[in-house]
C-alpha cells in the first residue's frame, strides 16, 4: 500500500557530520532503522565552494529516497534533511537519529502527499 509521507527536518546542530564517509554511514543506519531498502547509494561528497562548504549525501531507497545537506562553516552548523517514501515509517525514529549531531534547534514538517500537502503531526 503506497502512503506518499514527507518529512523535512531543519536542525541547527554542534557536531555536523563533516565526512563524507560519516554520511554514507548514518544514511544506510537510517534506512536500516526505519525498515526500508537501498536501491542505489548512499553517495556523498563535499562541497567546498566558498559559502556553501559542506557534505551533501543521498540515498536512493525502494520507495523513494532520504536527502542531507550540511553547512558545517556557518555558526552554527545547519542540516537539512528530506524524508520522502511511499512506505510506511515512524517519523519519530528519524527525529531520534539526529541527536547524534547535538542539535540546538530542529523544526520539521512531516506531510501527507498522497491527495495534496496536508501537514501531519508528530
Amino acid at each position: 500500500m503506497l502512503v506518499h509521507k514527507h518529512l523535512i527536518i531543519r536542525a541547527e546542530v554542534e557536531s555536523p557530520p563533516v565526512e563524507q564517509e560519516q554520511v554514507v554511514e548514518w544514511l544506510e543506519d537510517t534506512v536500516d532503522a526505519i525498515g526500508m531498502k537501498i536501491c542505489s547509494g548512499p553517495y556523498a561528497e563535499y562541497v567546498d565552494m566558498p559559502g556553501n562548504e559542506g557534505v551533501t549525501g543521498v540515498v536512493i531507497i525502494e520507495t523513494s529516497h532520504i536527502a542531507m545537506h550540511v553547512w558545517d562553516c556557518q555558526e552554527p552548523p545547519l542540516m537539512q534533511l528530506d524524508v520522502y517514501t511511499c512506505g510506511p515509517f515512524d517519523p519519530a525514529t528519524i527525529v531520534d537519529r539526529i541527536q547524534e549531531f547535538s542539535p540546538l534547534k530542529v523544526e520539521y514538517k512531516y506531510l501527507d502527499r498522497e491527495f495534496g500537502l496536508e501537514e501531519i503531526e508528530l
